[in-house]
């Protein structure tokens, strides 16, 4: 899976009410609309100019807070190709793994706002196109790419009529 866009970077502790603003919990039946508004509580301005493709950059601890899922969808319809992060919440990795959105833990301070990126998530690389250089991600086990490229767990089990590593 090969990614390539911008960087959108944000700091530590972005939490899914930055990410998915409590206020607009009336709109977790309507996700598209949701959407329009992700993160943006960290960036204004992030929902509206984000573009297929580009990719969510958070510092530690990316996705804190509560369980709900809507949090990755939202990013994930939204149109980020993936989040990478130095650490992530626990519940929103698996969330956002289970939904189809690819997250990967990787030195973040080597990417700035703007910076145009390659992600090769088979591979664990992060190019950064901007600063020409590579940056190594922790690799996913192999049951998560294979999750991810059938477009999250769902579909996943349709594919293989149950879990299938």
């Amino acid at each position: 899976m090969l990614f390539k866009g911008k960087a959108w970077k944000f700091g530590d502790d972005i939490s899914t009410d930055h990410i998915a603003p409590g206020r607009l919990f009336h709109l977790r039946t309507n996700l598209p609309e949701l959407a329009k508004h992700v993160l943006e509580d960290a960036d204004p301005e992030f929902a509206s100019k984000v573009q297929p493709g580009d990719f969510v950059v958070g510092g530690r601890n990316f996705g804190l807070g509560s369980s709900r899922e809507h949090a990755p969808r939202i990013i994930k319809l939204a149109g980020v190709g993936a989040v990478l992060a130095k650490s992530f919440a626990r519940i929103f990795y698996r969330n956002a793994i289970n939904i189809g959105l690819p997250v990967l833990t990787c030195d973040t301070d080597q990417i700035d706002a703007g910076d145009e990126l390659e992600v090769d998530i088979s591979r664990g690389e992060v190019k950064n196109l901007t600063k020409g250089i590579s940056i190594k991600t922790t690799a996913l086990p192999d049951v998560m790419i294979k999750i991810l490229n059938d477009g999250g767990i769902v579909e996943h089990f349709k594919k293989h009529k149950g879990f299938a590593l």
